[in-house]
């Protein structure tokens, strides 16, 4: 297990490209939590200059309800794009430059190769989440105050949340990048069906007269924002009738962690009886 683990990271840690996305995928990241609050307020500065009676302004950073906001901010599929399309890169280069059957050549089997995607997916979502949960902690120590630092750990399960998140997310764009075997292509079709079609298809099932609002929120992208929907902006419940969400749910954990096992089940089937 650490043996394949190894191999892999000796690939990424002269990969130059890697270093560059990962490095600005947290910078975006960085960028998008820190100003989130000050957007948000922004508008409802504007909307207060037209309303009689002012809604106040959003507080994010404070505890326990900082673990769920910046966890939402996180997980939004504009976000989520970045370590996918990095994942698509290393698995579509392992075909573009015939290293996989370099691998297997050299003694390296299919489940094993396999095995060693499948660690690099589950560690990068680990960093990632540990890095976020770090940055989540120190900014709710500088902003929450004595009676709101008591409750610090209680939405601390929207971490683990995050985490299925960008695991499954990642399986989703494994899958792809295997499946195409070509990086730019598969870099445009993800992209366009994550940011544009499957959006368009979820508002699409939503329409009354289909009558089929359930389906949409089985729709694999969907199912994966699903985790974490919304922020704990109470107020923004009532200025435009955001919805809030108290916990995570056992099902919508659920739904994406079976696609991506069916996903990783059917490239190992291909792989299996595939050339490579």
């Amino acid at each position: 297990m650490l043996k394949l683990l190894r191999i892999e990271l000796k690939k990424i840690l002269t990969y130059k490209v890697f270093w560059i996305l990962f490095g600005l995928y947290f910078v975006f990241l960085a960028t998008g939590i820190l100003l989130a609050e000050f957007i948000i307020n922004a508008q409802v500065d504007q909307l207060n200059s037209r309303m009689p009676l002012p809604f106040p302004h959003v507080r994010l950073y404070f505890f326990p309800d900082i673990w769920q906001n910046l966890t939402f901010f996180a997980s939004i599929r504009y976000v989520l794009i970045f370590p996918a399309i990095i994942i698509i890169i290393l698995i579509t280069n392992e075909y573009t430059n015939k290293t996989i059957r370099q691998n297997v050549v050299n003694g390296m089997s299919r489940h094993e190769f396999l095995l060693s995607k499948l660690q690099i997916i589950f560690l990068m979502a680990l960093i990632i989440t540990v890095l976020l949960a770090v940055g989540i902690f120190i900014l709710g120590i500088s902003h929450s105050d004595a009676a709101t630092m008591q409750h610090m750990w209680g939405k601390f399960s929207f971490i683990p949340g995050f985490f299925i998140q960008v695991f499954t997310f990642m399986i989703f764009a494994f899958f792809t990048g295997f499946m195409l075997r070509n990086t730019g292509l598969t870099i445009a079709l993800f992209t366009l069906y994550a940011l544009i079609i499957e959006p368009v298809l979820y508002y699409f099932l939503k329409i009354p007269k289909f009558h089929l609002p359930n389906i949409s929120r089985f729709l694999p992208v969907n199912s994966v924002i699903r985790i974490v929907e919304y922020p704990f902006i109470p107020s923004l419940k009532q200025m435009i009738g955001l919805n809030v969400q108290d916990s995570l749910s056992l099902l919508d954990c659920a739904v994406p962690m079976a696609y991506a096992a069916v996903m990783i089940g059917v490239v190992y089937l291909v792989m299996m009886k595939k050339d490579l």
